[in-house]
């Protein structure tokens, strides 16, 4: 071949050019049937657009939620928030479980004085006996909220700083004791994550979780799955049956070794130790004697971060591989 340019380029042949993204020409389903050529046309054609058929499926919200695409929602309901996660770079993870009901202080008392100024009025109402007799018990379990957001500032300022993404405080999302420990990492400036749940009524995220790193499950078992898959340790404080929930969960994965162990704090020994008698448990031969030991109690922030770091360091490894802690 000959070449006509000092061997630069090949001798200059005619080809086609790089074709144009849209055709020069309508293509000929690009416009529908005419009504020229069939009156009935149009209607049909607006039949066909909005019929549930022809909904491309993935936005197709009826085809999704039908009892056959479980398997699909599952799968979406897992990997939305794993490469969301991953995108940040978030690789472990602090956990933070506790009742959505335990308020900080302030609100606790200014609930107390309302019920005991209604009460004043009506000093044989049953129902407000009951309830100032509950709100005085929040308001003495109010200085929880203090601790959990004492410790989501630690946690976030482990590390490399608030800026460092690799470690972050975790919780379901929502008020009360996961609300206080988000709100302490939003008070350093840190990121944090909150896994909320849809339900029958209407529920809102608190207002200190990071809102690319705030989550709405479908599924409680892919909740679950993300509250361990990235777990470093579990901190619980006094909740109910959802609080109970995610720790006996995490409690039997550990006994039975399907996961591998992590740190367990129970803040507050005087009220778990009311509301699970573990010495009963062994005592009555239904769990071992050894299973007493997956968890401990504690009372303050630092005494909880300081806890978790001596637990990794009597395993011979760190929290937090390279982030100077």
């Amino acid at each position: 071949m000959q070449n006509n340019n000092d061997g630069k380029y090949p001798a200059k042949k005619h080809i086609p050019k790089p074709p144009t993204t849209h055709h020069i020409e309508p293509l000929p389903w690009q416009n529908p049937k005419s009504v020229e050529e069939d009156p009935d046309s149009p209607v049909r054609i607006r039949q066909l657009l909005s019929s549930a058929s022809y909904r491309q499926a993935d936005q197709d919200v009826d085809f999704l939620g039908r009892d056959d695409m479980r398997s699909a929602r599952l799968q979406l309901d897992f990997l939305k928030a794993d490469v969301m996660l991953k995108e940040y770079g978030i690789q472990h993870t602090i956990v933070v479980y506790g009742s959505t009901r335990i308020v900080e202080p302030a609100v606790a008392a200014q609930r107390v004085r309302a019920f005991r100024e209604a009460l004043a009025q009506s000093p044989d109402n049953q129902e407000l006996q009951n309830k100032l007799a509950i709100a005085e018990r929040i308001q003495a379990k109010s200085h929880y909220y203090d601790v959990a957001r004492e410790f989501g500032r630690i946690v976030s300022q482990s590390g490399k700083g608030v800026s460092d993404c690799r470690l972050l405080v975790m919780t379901g999302g929502g008020p009360g004791m996961m609300e206080a420990a988000n709100r302490g990492a939003f008070d350093v400036g840190a990121k944090t994550v909150g896994l909320n749940i849809t339900l029958p009524h209407e529920q809102f995220p608190n207002p200190y979780v990071t809102p690319d790193l705030c989550f709405r499950f479908h599924y409680f078992a892919m909740r679950k799955m993300h509250f361990l898959l990235r777990a470093k340790a579990l901190v619980v404080f006094p909740g109910g049956y959802g609080t109970f929930d995610e720790l006996f969960e995490t409690l039997t994965l550990i006994q039975t070794r399907t996961i591998k162990p992590l740190p367990i704090v129970l803040v507050g020994r005087d009220y778990w130790r009311k509301a699970f008698d573990v010495d009963f448990l062994v005592s009555e031969g239904v769990i071992d004697l050894e299973d007493r030991d997956l968890f401990w109690y504690a009372e303050t922030a630092q005494e909880t971060w300081n806890d978790i770091l001596n637990w990794y360091h009597e395993k011979g490894e760190l929290l937090f591989p390279d982030c100077g802690e």
